[in-house]
Formats: structure tokens, C-alpha cells, sequence
């Protein structure tokens, strides 16, 4: 058998990242605002050009708070997935993820080995697991760059949509976490 693997304890939960984004936002909105910082940094700038560009900088907070719910949600689905390996129960998934590990150890698949054996092995998840497969496709644009036009499971997410998301995950499946 390989070596476990070490936990860092540094993944991220999400009212960190929602603490996170939503005082970063306050604080764009506040720099952008203050007359202080027009004299200075937008001296230039008319108001249309101001508020364009604190639009332009919020949306990109809204990215990286996207990209940061959904690496959350790897950590805590390949927590789960080793953490049912290291535990050895005999429910269906722990059975699924034991079967997983012996051929591929820490190099599973996310979308196609470990959510695929919540899908088979437990019961209502699918359709929430087939929208985190969507979700996942944009994980994979915003963290490669961006370079290319997406093909998504639905039209768009945003960083509303991805918390949505997540908190439903979080709260309703049955993960084995770090402490348990």
C-alpha cells in the first residue's frame, strides 16, 4: 500500500472564503469611492471610467472567489476519498473509493473516478453531482487561463451560483473529514 498522505490542514472552508470576498469587495468599493484616492490614482478618469473600472475589478474578485469555493470542494472530496481508503468501511462508497485507490492511489480522477462513485453509490445525489461536474468545467477554464470559449454544464456561473452550490454540497453529503 502507498504512504498516506499528509494533510496540511490549510484547505479552505466556506465562510473563509466568503469573509474573504466579500471584504475584499467592501474594500474595492471603498477605494474606488474615496476623494483621497481621485486626486491621486483617477485624477485622469471621468466617473464613467471609475465605476468601469472598479466593475472590471469586482468581477475579477468573483472569479478567483469562484476558483477558490471550487478548489475547496476538491480538498474536501479528496479528503473523503482518502480518508474512506485510510478507514476502511464497508459501506458501498468506502467499498468504491478502496477499489479506486488499489489501481490508482492519489491519482484519481476527480469528475471521472471519485464523483462518479458518489453517483453510483449513494442515493439522490446524481443531480447535484452531475451540476458540480459542470461546475468543475469552469474550475478547469478559470485555472488554465481562460484562453478558450467554455462549454459548461449550464450558460454561466458566477461567484453567487458556485456558494449556492457549495453550501448545499457541504451541507448535505456525508463526508469523512480530517477529524473524524
Amino acid at each position: 500500500m502507498a504512504k498516506r498522505v499528509s494533510f496540511s490542514n490549510e484547505h479552505q472552508n466556506l465562510s473563509d472564503i466568503s469573509l474573504h470576498h466579500s471584504d475584499t469587495e467592501f474594500s474595492l468599493r471603498t477605494y474606488f469611492s474615496n476623494a483621497k484616492n481621485y486626486a491621486q490614482r483617477f485624477s485622469t478618469y471621468t466617473i464613467d471610467e471609475i465605476q468601469k473600472e472598479l466593475g472590471e475589478r469586482i468581477h475579477e474578485l468573483n472569479l478567483t472567489s469562484s476558483l477558490s469555493l471550487l478548489a475547496a470542494l476538491e480538498a474536501v472530496f479528496r479528503i473523503d476519498y482518502l480518508q474512506r481508503n485510510y478507514k476502511r468501511k464497508k459501506d458501498a462508497l468506502s467499498v468504491a473509493c478502496r477499489d479506486i485507490y488499489k489501481e490508482k492511489q492519489t491519482k484519481a480522477s476527480l469528475e471521472n473516478d471519485i464523483l462518479d462513485a458518489w453517483m453510483a453509490n449513494t442515493e439522490g445525489a446524481n443531480q447535484l453531482i452531475s451540476e458540480l461536474k459542470g461546475a468543475f468545467k469552469y474550475r478547469h477554464w478559470l485555472a488554465h487561463g481562460r484562453y478558450w470559449k467554455p462549454r459548461m454544464g449550464r450558460p454561466s456561473y458566477d461567484y453567487e451560483t458556485i456558494y449556492e452550490l457549495s453550501e448545499i454540497v457541504f451541507s448535505s453529503f456525508p463526508f469523512e473529514g480530517l477529524n473524524t
